[in-house]
């Protein structure tokens, strides 16, 4: 070689080094620090020119240089790679109520509390758990040598060369005084640490960006290619492709999250400082937490699905790790997991659940929807215990029987459905369905109109919306919280048809119905469970007795007083004819409507439906007697008392309320506006009393 190409080799030598150097610069700028100091363009200009002069001296390419990150020839097969330190996976926890058992089995293990031994004021790590493939990368003199996947956790396969071409995985590490400085940055002190160690081991995650997986997915239509079910599928199909060429195409992204190897780290967020110091890609996203509390509030805010969406890839939950080292390696492992980390996963959209049975429900048109109710199961972050089965033709597409698995699923503001049945868990004690023949809302004949079936009785529906409306209304059980729109849409939905089904919805029930959110489902059930105790006279003024008002039912719970459904449904359906017509105020009209209803056996399996549902009768004890024999009308707006709550109060005290004016009643009492009743009194010479001159009367 002579002078002048011994001088320009060496140029050329010092020109490739200062290209690599300022190439890995950039890379470390955009993929760990997430800014981007030069354009794609000038990027790949600078690439250009390092291939160009590294295809002039090809005995100056070494293996860190970013031009060998796509290798040539195409693999046979992988070999095999032994890990130091067998890959390990996490259990799952899907509740808090999960992860406070996991923490307790922990401390059980130790044998002491967690958060009071530790030292540090963060004692947990959260990472979010990127939906992707597990990878372990060896270092040796600062230069990337080996990378492979999991495999069975002690042996997985060598995937150096499809590595290599993910341009977030770097090819050499910083030099130490680079790490230095980024420690600095960092608020950690580098004496503490082994900047220059021989041997190096990095694990962490590879995965593909969702808008690449749309573009390669779109990309494999047009060309009649089979697509990617997943992001997930894709990352790992293309991390084991023998030609690595392909895995180049699909750009795919890696972050890193343990350092196997002993630099002097304490903790694990320390590992993830160093890991960014040492020039390689961390989540940002990931952080320490101070309590349980602080886990649940990082986990809820990326189970939200507009949080979820902003992330450009997937993920299916956290990891949450004891931060502390020294406890990490002292818990230990349990079969191929770790004792002191676990996978905190979304609530999954799809699962497994039991049919506990299939309900028929009657919405607003009279027609027929059947429900399965299910074994309680969690979707997207609700409790689940009913699904939709749309029509009866669905039941037969499925081939489901009531005890059957299935598999559930809800997407967005989607009543459940099942999807499967998994016919191979059966035990045969499964039981079929059969399409009732008669209407379980007032019995009349079904009849059939294609793959809809309806009750025969057109009034049916509206009936039955009525009832409903008139059994939640104030003077019954005075559940505000379910105004017309409400029971419509509960009946439209098949989520309820008749009253006694009101007591069995759950927050879950409500919060998947479009527009209605945690919040309201959380009120509404809340004001239904508060009233499931309830007076006599308002619970027989509830089933909607015809010619049964508020008078009436206070009359018959005066004369028939009973503490519970069981007593009442014994008590009133012994009832004679002559007994109900014995009875002051009750004419043979009123008498023959009580006792035709107490002859049904649909009202009286509603009744025992109620009991059921956990509803309790409580006698409304009176006060004193000081109004007994009284006989009080209203008329008017009443100012510091509702007219309801003035009629409560004349029972109270003994007195008896009435809607009309005749020469037995004693009391008139007038508010603002009365109306011809107030005439009706001063003709009667009824005494009238006014709402100051009543209260005085009730203290």
């Amino acid at each position: 070689m002579t002078h002048e190409e011994s001088k320009n080799r060496e140029e050329t030598k010092k020109r490739i080094e200062k290209l690599k150097e300022e190439i890995n610069r950039y890379r470390y700028a955009y993929h760990v620090l997430n800014k981007s100091l030069i354009s794609d363009s000038a990027l790949d200009s600078l690439k250009k020119e390092l291939f160009d002069l590294e295809t002039k001296f090809s005995d100056l390419i070494t293996p860190d240089s970013p031009t060998q990150r796509v290798a040539g020839e195409v693999l046979e097969s992988f070999k095999k790679a032994q890990h130091e330190t067998p890959m390990l996976s996490f259990n799952d926890a899907f509740s808090e109520d999960d992860m406070k058992d996991w923490l307790k089995r922990v401390e059980n293990y130790l044998g002491k509390k967690i958060i009071s031994e530790i030292n540090s004021s963060e004692p947990f790590y959260c990472e979010l758990k990127i939906d992707g493939l597990a990878i372990e990368l060896v270092y040796e003199n600062g230069v990337f040598v080996q990378g492979s996947t999991r495999g069975d956790g002690k042996i997985g396969e060598d995937i150096t060369r499809n590595l290599k071409t993910i341009e977030a995985i770097p090819l050499k590490i910083s030099e130490p005084n680079e790490i230095e400085k980024n420690l600095k940055e960092l608020g950690l002190d580098h004496k503490k640490y082994n900047l220059n160690p021989n041997r190096l081991i990095i694990r962490g995650e590879v995965f593909i960006n969702k808008k690449e997986f749309e573009k390669i997915n779109k990309d494999a239509i047009k060309s009649g290619e089979k697509i990617f079910a997943n992001p997930r599928n894709m990352a790992a199909g293309s991390i084991r492709q023998l030609d690595s060429k392909i895995t180049a195409k699909r750009r795919l992204d890696s972050f890193q999250y343990d350092i196997v190897s002993n630099l002097g780290q304490k903790n694990h967020e320390e590992e993830h400082k160093l890991l960014k110091a040492f020039g390689f890609k961390t989540n940002f996203h990931n952080q320490s937490a101070k309590s349980l509390g602080e886990v649940f509030k990082f986990r809820n805010h990326w189970g939200e699905e507009k949080n979820r969406e902003k992330l450009p890839y997937e993920i299916d939950g956290v990891v949450v790790i004891i931060n502390d080292n020294k406890i990490f390696e002292t818990a230990g492992v349990v079969g191929k997991t770790p004792r002191a980390a676990i996978a905190y996963k979304f609530s999954p959209k799809e699962a497994t659940t039991m049919v506990e049975d299939i309900k028929v429900q009657v919405g607003r048109t009279g027609a027929l929807t059947p429900v399965a109710i299910l074994k309680q199961v969690e979707l997207s972050g609700i409790k689940i215990t009913h699904a939709t089965l749309h029509n009866f033709d669905q039941i037969k597409r499925l081939g489901l029987k009531i005890g059957d698995t299935v598999i559930v699923s809800r997407a967005g503001d989607v009543i459940p459905q099942i999807n499967q049945v998994l016919k191979e868990l059966r035990t045969g004690e499964e039981k079929d369905f059969k399409i009732p023949t008669n209407c379980p809302v007032d019995g009349a004949k079904i009849v059939s109109e294609g793959a809809i079936y309806r009750c025969s009785n057109p009034k049916c529906g509206a009936k039955n919306k009525r009832s409903l409306q008139h059994f939640v209304s104030r003077m019954a059980f005075d559940i505000r919280g379910l105004g017309k729109k409400i029971i419509n849409r509960f009946l439209d939905e098949g989520l309820i048809s008749d009253a006694a089904d009101i007591f069995e919805l759950t927050e879950g029930d409500i919060e998947v119905l479009e527009r209605f959110g945690k919040k309201s489902a959380q009120n509404i059930i809340r004001e239904i469970q508060a009233h499931k105790i309830i007076f006599l006279q308002r619970f027989i003024y509830s089933l909607g007795i015809l010619h049964i008002g508020e008078e009436t039912a206070s009359v018959l719970s005066k004369q028939f007083p009973v503490s519970s459904i069981k007593e009442f449904i014994k008590k009133y359906e012994a009832l004679s004819l002559e007994d109900l017509q014995k009875i002051r105020d009750i004419g043979p009209k009123v008498a023959q409507s009580v006792y035709d209803w107490f002859l049904s056996q649909r009202n009286i399996k509603f009744l025992e439906k109620l009991d059921r549902a956990g509803i309790k009768i409580q006698y409304q004890i009176q006060k004193s007697q000081k109004l007994k024999n009284k006989t009080f009308v209203l008329t008017g707006s009443l100012e510091t008392i509702s007219r309801d709550e003035a009629k409560e109060k004349i029972r109270e005290f003994g007195g008896d309320v009435s809607e009309s004016i005749s020469k037995k009643t004693d009391y008139v009492i007038v508010g603002s506006e009365p109306g011809s009743k107030y005439e009706k009194a001063k003709e009667l010479g009824v005494k009238i009393l006014n709402e100051k001159e009543f209260l005085i009367m009730i203290k």
